[in-house]
């Protein structure tokens, strides 16, 4: 089976959210959104890798597809539980009412209606498609309680003695919602509540919810964010919140920010890691197929680093893993010539650095970004980003793979990553700059 190391990529052809993230028996469990019969978004599968250090992946291939008449056109995004022992996996279960007459894996003018199903397995490995899948909540019919076609990607957490289940959805295509249900056993759900914010654009999609040092937070993807014309205009956000099992009502306690602020993050979804932290893994969206050496399938999409979810004086930030970090060693000389490498340094008013043709600055206290020298050829799509402005120093942590580069400012008090292609193995800017060098441990990486 095929392996990764630090980002997991589609094994072939297309992957998309992240589903299913959860430590169980000792291993690390990723299930992801794939279509396994071309680089392109189609009839969703769910792909499987394991790890044991969040860094490591091994993939094992498909473990849900669809099979039944409620998930015959998609088996969509969901999560993972361990309950009594076993790992149940709650989806969204597709089924289209029109096919496109010349493209089955896609439905005629939208024409679908979604329902939530579960799998559960002993093990984590084996999942039998025909015996062990259950449609657990029903199309909803009623409008004021969710969208028939649009309701989906089931967060599920066990607290205060219930089960509890988060889900994304809108109201006639104008206004995204975050839809709650609850259940004494996992199987049987019932409604509960919903919160209708502008915020959360005009589709809400892969609703999180968790507790971070006695606060919750609440991630989401909404849709229709960005009116600029460019693609993504669905981007991934974050806000403080208010959530009480009793009544499941949710209170936002902070205008949005970006999980991500190079924008082609999405999806994000969180679990504990074996220390009890709260680490996220997210989509790094890909505008076309990364480049293979002839003979080798085709691949697009690939998740981010893990990070942790932390809140630090009222601010939700995501730094770098910890085992990430184990990866590196220090190097005295540069190692831009590498396919993967990490750069720590500072950045004062007016600096810039440049790694092989993409280029960060701060300008007005804000990090900046161009990725336009290794985007050619792609319409459509952003090539700069910025954070907001930053108070006081600016210390970054850079990791550059060939297809990403990510870039944490001050512990992750925010992040910038962005999709490459054609990157140059080089870097200009670090003269007379105090810069710290890191590449891959032996034996970490098969080139």
């Amino acid at each position: 089976m095929k392996e990764d190391v630090l980002h997991l990529k589609a094994p072939g052809n297309w992957i998309n959210d992240p589903n299913g993230f959860i430590y169980y028996k000792g291993e690390y469990h990723l299930f992801f959104q794939h279509f396994p019969y071309g680089p392109r978004w189609g009839t969703m599968h769910w792909g499987h890798a394991v790890s044991r250090d969040l860094v490591h992946w091994k993939h094992l291939g498909i473990a849900l597809f669809p099979t039944k008449a409620y998930d015959r056109n998609g088996v969509f995004s969901g999560s993972a539980l361990e309950r009594e022992g076993k790992l149940c996996l709650y989806y969204s279960a597709v089924r289209y009412l029109e096919e496109q007459e010349e493209d089955v894996h896609h439905a005629r003018k939208g024409m679908t209606e979604t329902s939530q199903a579960m799998i559960t397995s002993e093990d984590g490995y084996h999942f039998d498609n025909w015996a062990d899948k259950r449609q657990i909540i029903p199309v909803i019919r009623d409008e004021e309680k969710g969208s028939a076609p649009d309701t989906r990607d089931p967060k599920v957490w066990q607290e205060a003695g219930e089960y509890f289940m988060i889900l994304g959805s809108t109201l006639r295509q104008q206004e995204g919602r975050a839809v709650f249900y609850r259940s004494r056993d996992g199987e049987n759900w019932e409604y509960a509540a919903q919160l209708r914010a502008p915020e959360f654009g005009n589709m809400l999609e892969c609703p999180d919810l968790f507790s971070v040092g006695g606060q919750r937070v609440f991630l989401g993807s909404p849709m229709g964010v960005a009116q600029d014309g460019l693609e993504y205009s669905a981007n991934a956000m974050c806000w403080l919140a208010d959530w009480e099992p009793q009544d499941c009502a949710m209170k936002l306690l902070s205008r949005g920010s970006y999980v991500d602020y190079g924008l082609d993050l999405y999806a994000p979804q969180t679990n504990l890691d074996r220390e009890g932290r709260r680490v996220m893994i997210a989509w790094m969206r890909m505008p076309k197929p990364a480049e293979t050496p002839e003979g080798e399938a085709p691949w697009i999409g690939m998740m981010c680093l893990p990070r942790v979810v932390e809140v630090k004086e009222g601010k939700i930030c995501f730094g770098v893993h910890p085992e990430v970090e184990k990866c590196f060693v220090p190097v005295k000389e540069p190692q831009p010539q590498k396919d993967i490498f990490r750069l720590r340094t500072a950045l004062k008013e007016g600096e810039s650095l440049n790694l092989g043709g993409y280029r960060i600055w701060r300008e007005d206290g804000a990090v900046r970004t161009d990725r336009s020298q290794v985007f050619e050829g792609i319409k459509g799509y952003r090539t700069r980003f910025s954070t907001p402005k930053i108070q006081g120093h600016c210390r970054l942590d850079i990791f550059v793979e060939p297809h990403l580069i990510e870039i944490f400012v001050n512990e992750g008090e925010y992040v910038v990553s962005n999709i490459v292609y054609g990157r140059k193995p080089f870097a200009e800017g670090l003269e007379g700059k105090a810069a710290e060098w890191y590449c891959l441990e032996n034996g970490q990486i098969n080139a």
